[in-house]
């Protein structure tokens, strides 16, 4: 079963000190586009992650984020008590000696002032890890979801439109021989307008037949009907089977623009720019095939 490229995960998680969420979004590109943002927390782990994205998603403009909510009390952040105390003195001392007055609200300047507040950095212990990478990997999981489930949809527009080209087909075969009789009888009719003309019948007859099987198109519709074969087996098996569809709708492109060019027939030309219509919106839809 083939697989989109679009798709969206999303896993929480509940750690001792803080809410973890993992986000997982992914969008149709030819290779392989990751952009991670992850908390400096966890920075030293992102080598790692992207290794991990990179197996697991394979292709894809894919936006990897993480994102902690801290719970409880505890917090990095602390007043630096000391350097309060300090300013205070400063600022005291100063306003004496200029005669000025000293602040109404005394707590909003210091706070203003540098070095107030600081950070205690945090280290991150193999078992908050691997809890985080639980998280991740749930995400991912419903990423391959949510996937697959656009990609049934995708299987089952392809399986639709390529069963209408093949119907379609069936009717180009319906002209074939009214199309050779209207070409023969065109050439005859446009011969015998010509006054005393006089030619080599069985020249004739060779450049007619000549004429007849460059306007043949078995071999296309032969080559036609493998392609919408292919094509349906390769959407049944395995994945990563993005890149060879884009092949094979390629190949049966061609198949369809050598039959238009041949036809020769009005009504037949008609029936192929109506393949060329369910082709188009195949192809539209391919490049979101993983």
């Amino acid at each position: 079963m083939i697989q989109s490229m679009t798709g969206f995960g999303k896993a929480t998680g509940e750690l001792a000190k803080r809410k973890i969420t993992v986000e997982v979004k992914s969008l149709n590109s030819k290779q392989l586009d990751l952009s991670v943002r992850m908390p400096n927390l966890y920075k030293e782990n992102e080598m790692a992650v992207r290794n991990l994205l990179a197996r697991t998603l394979e292709r894809g403009k894919v936006d990897f984020l993480i994102y902690i909510e801290n719970v409880g009390n505890e917090t990095t952040t602390q007043l630096n008590q000391n350097i309060i105390e300090a300013y205070h003195a400063q600022i005291t001392e100063s306003a004496t000696k200029l005669g000025v007055a000293t602040p109404q609200d005394w707590y909003q300047v210091l706070l203003r002032m540098p070095d107030v507040l600081k950070y205690e950095a945090q280290e991150v212990d193999v078992e908050e890890w691997e809890s985080v990478s639980k998280v991740i990997d749930e995400a991912l999981e419903n990423m391959a979801a949510f996937r697959k489930q656009e990609g049934a949809m995708l299987q089952k527009l392809f399986e639709e439109k390529i069963a209408n080209i093949s119907a379609l087909l069936l009717e180009v075969e319906s002209y074939e021989a009214e199309r050779i009789d209207k070409v023969k009888t065109r050439i005859i009719e446009a011969i015998q307008k010509i006054d005393n003309l006089d030619y080599d019948k069985n020249r004739f007859e060779q450049e007619m037949i000549y004429y007849i099987e460059k306007l043949d198109i078995n071999e296309e519709k032969t080559r036609l009907t493998n392609h919408l074969s292919y094509f349906l087996e390769t959407i049944k098996t395995g994945k990563g089977q993005g890149k060879k569809l884009g092949f094979i709708v390629q190949e049966i492109g061609r198949e369809i623009n050598t039959m238009g060019s041949k036809s020769n027939h009005a009504e037949m030309q008609q029936t192929v720019v109506r393949m060329k219509d369910e082709l188009e919106q195949i192809k539209e839809q391919i490049l979101n095939v993983l």
